[in-house]
């Protein structure tokens, strides 16, 4: 929820129910983690701490000694979650959607799993704790459309599900919320992020992508959801403490590009190799129809996950590369070739820190770039190691984000056309996350401003339960000291088919271009 767009349509009266909240309650910004990205930002809310202490940082994570990534999942996370801790207290907890969430956790109630899960169209038993539920909520739908190749009529079919998933997910929330009294109910409703992500051209006359068509598609999205808002306050009655929560806020996309690696290669840090791409990766989206894609990366999974891996990591020489990028479009991020880390490293150990600050101060005199953030500048904890060495935040020109698309040789920055003004695959999205979201509590706070570290420790505080060490304070009242809560270590990898059917849903949700 971006708040400049609900703070509008609040005053125009057309949501009513979060303006309710916010005159007999609070109402504040709250700051996402840097950069707001859904996986870590969701992470940080329910544990209260970083993504250096949760050890999350983006829905993949680097191979350790290989030039590889794999999908990490909910046991990846290494600090409580609200629902472990309530748990634990004897709480009972509902738990519905929430990204971060598969393999669902053995909670004191029930979990359905995230969006992020594999085959994460529609869920299956495995979503599902217990799985005795799974019946109950089945209808549950994630975005049932690809995202990336969008063409003639798409945006009607996009506008129209997105509606008809908010009527369906509302029904099964209030029918679960009415099940019982739970102490903690928790659920997610991603539908503002994917219309903002696609329908910002639209909404916004400024945009210099601005097309006429779909004007009011992203108020409507808002509009139903704050129906479902008031519905959720009704069922769950009296007494009862709301707090409606958004991990990022949202703005609109601009005309430029930037490449990254073009940019390491044009000063000196990189080199490109005849390889250019995975040939397996590209005959296989070229001659596979989208319906069977799933059911053939799961037949030819081991083909599949190196094909991914080559498709990121391909058509870089490693022996005269120092420092690469994934280019992802929602995370500009650098990691550097390090001496006894990557199998090909350059960069010596005793090097690294001046090769950082050097390339960061390089980044920061290039006009595209706002800053360029160390992994240790932005992150404390134990697992800092974990997230890449160089974080980019890319420029605002005129109020509108640069793209950041992947590119095997040519201009380190470009301008679209407009046939690419739309967004999708290869071109990045026409909305973009912003890093400040939304915040409204059913009761008044002197606090004027939140953090996503601030929930858990205000949802613990709240229910009078002992909180373990946070990063975030509550906005209503002191925390409870406590002990630790101990996080099961054992982690759940995902198999080869897992691997490639998460990578083909977040690839059609525009995560990876």
């Amino acid at each position: 929820m971006e708040p400049s767009l609900a703070e509008r349509w609040m005053n125009e009266g057309r949501l009513s129910a979060l303006a309710r909240l916010r005159d007999a309650g609070s109402y504040m910004p709250c700051a996402s983690v840097e950069p707001p990205v859904t996986y870590p930002a969701w992470c940080t809310c329910v544990t209260g701490v970083n993504p250096g202490r949760h050890g999350i940082f983006d829905f993949t994570e680097m191979v350790p000694g290989a030039y590889a990534i794999r999908f990490v999942n909910s046991t990846d996370r290494r600090a409580p979650a609200l629902w472990d801790i309530l748990s634990a207290a004897g709480k009972r907890v509902a738990v519905l959607g929430v990204p971060g969430t598969y393999p669902p956790s053995p909670v004191n109630g029930f979990m359905v799993s995230g969006f992020d899960s594999p085959v994460a169209t529609s869920i299956d038993r495995s979503f599902v704790y217990p799985q005795d539920l799974y019946d109950s909520v089945k209808e549950w739908r994630f975005a049932d459309f690809q995202e990336s190749d969008i063409g003639e009529g798409w945006h009607d079919m996009a506008l129209a599900r997105l509606l008809a998933k908010i009527e369906v997910k509302e029904r099964i929330a209030c029918d679960l919320l009415a099940h019982e009294p739970w102490d903690f109910f928790m659920v997610v409703f991603g539908e503002t992020d994917t219309v903002s992500h696609h329908f910002w051209l639209f909404h916004d006359p400024a945009s210099p992508r601005h097309r006429p068509g779909h004007e009011t598609a992203i108020r409507q999205v808002y509009e139903r959801l704050d129906k479902t808002v008031g519905h959720l306050i009704e069922t769950a009655g009296e007494g009862v403490t709301v707090g409606v929560c958004s991990d990022h806020g949202f703005g609109g996309a601009g005309t430029g590009v930037v490449h990254l690696n073009n940019w390491l290669a044009e000063h000196g840090y990189l080199q490109f190799s005849l390889a250019t791409d995975s040939l397996l990766k590209r005959l296989a989206l070229a001659v596979a129809p989208a319906r069977m894609r799933g059911p053939l990366f799961r037949r030819f999974r081991s083909l599949a996950t190196r094909a991914e891996s080559q498709s990121r990591f391909a058509g870089l020489d490693w022996s005269q590369t120092t420092a690469f990028s994934e280019e992802l479009n929602y995370f500009p991020s650098i990691r550097v070739n390090l001496r006894g880390r990557e199998p090909n490293g350059l960069v010596a150990q005793e090097d690294y820190d001046p090769f950082c600050h050097d390339l960061c101060a390089k980044l920061e005199s290039w006009t595209p770039v706002k800053k360029a953030w160390r992994g240790d500048e932005l992150f404390h904890g134990p697992h800092v190691a974990n997230a890449p060495d160089i974080m980019v935040e890319l420029a605002l020109e005129n109020g509108y984000s640069h793209s950041c698309l992947r590119s095997r040789g040519g201009l380190p920055f470009r301008r679209i056309q407009a046939h690419e003004h739309l967004g999708g695959k290869e071109r990045g999205m026409n909305g973009n996350h912003r890093p400040v979201g939304v915040l409204f509590l059913s009761k008044q706070t002197p606090c004027g401003a939140a953090r996503l570290e601030d929930i858990a420790p205000t949802v613990l505080a709240e229910l009078g339960v002992a909180a373990p060490p946070m990063d975030g304070t509550s906005l209503l009242d002191p925390p409870a000291a406590g002990e630790s809560v101990t996080v099961p270590s054992t982690t759940v990898v995902y198999s080869p088919a897992e691997e490639a059917e998460v990578e083909r849903r977040l690839r059609e949700l525009g995560y990876f271009e």
